[in-house]
């Protein structure tokens, strides 16, 4: 009898410990914050030229992981309205913005996405294919707070999803080893 106990309290030990390592992989591991590096932190493509151009920004955080390309996300303000981002940038359709780790509290994607439903906050694209399949997105509030986060786009769906990806998506060997050298 002894040893069925000791045997049980070990699986019982085991299963915990293991859980808090695996909770802690993915809540805190990994992660790493992004400083601001100057103009070019917050970009949103342009609708004259195509591509991403620096807009004003203040108070930037940011968070990423080299494990997966979907896990970066960023905060800041800035003071262009938004009649003046949608005359400019592309907008963005059909955003879901992802949750972030509760320590990194300026990123609530609850709130976000409560924004983006009433029509309080804005998506634009900041750039297409940052990592193979995945776009980076940017919503504005109207009071000038702004989220960033990477997004799966058509190609990266198909191709995580295991479905063909088709002629229109770019040669995935283009992207090989890019997030797991650090460029974000």
């Amino acid at each position: 009898m002894r040893l069925g106990q000791f045997l049980a309290g070990f699986t019982v030990l085991s299963a915990i410990i293991a859980g808090g390592a695996m909770y802690y992989l993915q809540v805190y591991a990994f992660y790493e914050e992004i400083s601001a590096s100057g103009e070019n932190d917050v970009q949103l493509v342009s609708l004259v030229s195509g591509e991403p151009e620096p807009i004003l920004f203040d108070q930037f955080e940011a968070i990423d992981a080299y494990t997966s390309p979907i896990r970066y996300r960023a905060c800041f303000t800035t003071v262009m309205s938004h009649s003046l981002l949608s005359e400019t940038y592309v907008a963005f359709e059909n955003a879901e913005p992802r949750n972030a780790p509760g320590w990194f509290e300026c990123f609530d994607a609850e709130a976000i996405g409560a924004e983006l439903e009433a029509g309080t906050a804005l998506t634009f694209l900041a750039q297409k294919n940052i990592a193979y399949g995945v776009d980076r997105v940017v919503a504005i509030t109207e009071d000038g707070r702004g989220y960033v986060w990477h997004e799966l786009n058509d190609c990266g769906a198909k191709a995580y999803d295991g479905s063909p990806t088709g002629e229109a998506c770019p040669p995935r060997d283009e992207f090989t080893g890019e997030m797991l050298e650090g460029k974000n």
